[in-house]
């Protein structure tokens, strides 16, 4: 992969796009691109370079950085510290956390998300000042 800190996400997921709305607001420099799941090129660049299970199981986030891809709260964390320092620092304190407890966590909410959350009937559509952030 050419590019570098990439989201992908469930588009369709209404807790998914809560958090990308989020980060989106807080990346003031723009250095975090963002692709769902559902995408051409997230299905081909998993697949071909990380993921050799199903692609069509969207309940996890991913994160590429550093030529690194992380998942679930590992993913979610990772993201954070790409923010301003006092999000970075907060990522830090909860990577204290044992990864099994934050990713026990992480998925009874990825497998409820549609339940607690609801899901949209298409994939989020970015702004125009938003696109050149998506992939």
């Amino acid at each position: 992969m050419k590019k570098e800190n990439i989201v992908f996400f469930d588009g369709v997921c209404n807790l998914c796009n809560g958090f990308i709305n989020f980060v989106i607001s807080r990346d003031k420099n723009g250095t975090i691109y963002y692709a769902t799941l559902q995408s051409d090129f997230a299905k081909s660049t998993l697949k071909d370079e990380f993921i050799q299970e199903n692609t069509s199981d969207f309940s996890t986030i991913y994160f590429y950085t550093n030529n690194t891809l992380y998942t679930k709260s590992s993913a979610v964390l990772r993201v954070f510290s790409k923010l301003s320092p006092s999000y970075a620092i907060f990522a830090k304190v909860l990577m204290i956390i044992p990864e099994f407890i934050r990713d026990g966590l992480y998925s009874f909410i990825a497998k409820n998300r549609y339940v607690f959350f609801g899901k949209k009937s298409t994939c989020r559509i970015p702004t125009e000042n938003e696109r050149k952030q998506f992939i």
